[in-house]
């Protein structure tokens, strides 16, 4: 396992803790398609099917970058593609009035601190 990867499981841990927290249901982790890939499929409080990208960097290495700047809109692309055929398979997750969403987490581990969590509800292309 490379260190990009380390780094990416634990942000997709630390993620999957944040969601816990805030009351979402996690469905499935790291749904990979030959087409594209979605890091956490959830269940938001509210019932919205959510698909959620998680973004980690260290600060001690970003060079002034934030986590956010790793989603570059090709990648977003490919997880809504991946997000609409899996929900078109997965019509039972769907609640009606509330439909499906995108969203990014973006993690940066401090140094020493606990690290700083961000969550962007309905991000779109």
């Amino acid at each position: 396992m490379t260190l990009k990867s380390e780094l990416g499981n634990y942000g997709e841990d630390l993620a999957c803790e944040y969601l816990v927290n805030n009351k979402y249901r996690i469905i499935e982790r790291n749904y990979k398609k030959p087409w594209g890939e979605i890091d956490i499929v959830a269940i938001d409080p509210d019932k919205t099917l959510v698909f959620i990208e998680v973004k980690t960097l260290r600060q001690s290495t970003n060079f002034g970058l934030k986590p956010e700047d790793q989603l570059t809109s090709s990648k977003l692309k490919k997880v809504a593609r991946t997000a609409s055929l899996y929900s078109n398979a997965n019509q039972g997750l769907i609640n009606k009035t509330r439909g499906w969403r995108i969203d990014l987490i973006a993690i940066t581990l401090n140094n020493a601190d606990s690290p700083t969590i961000s969550h962007y509800k309905n991000i779109s292309i």
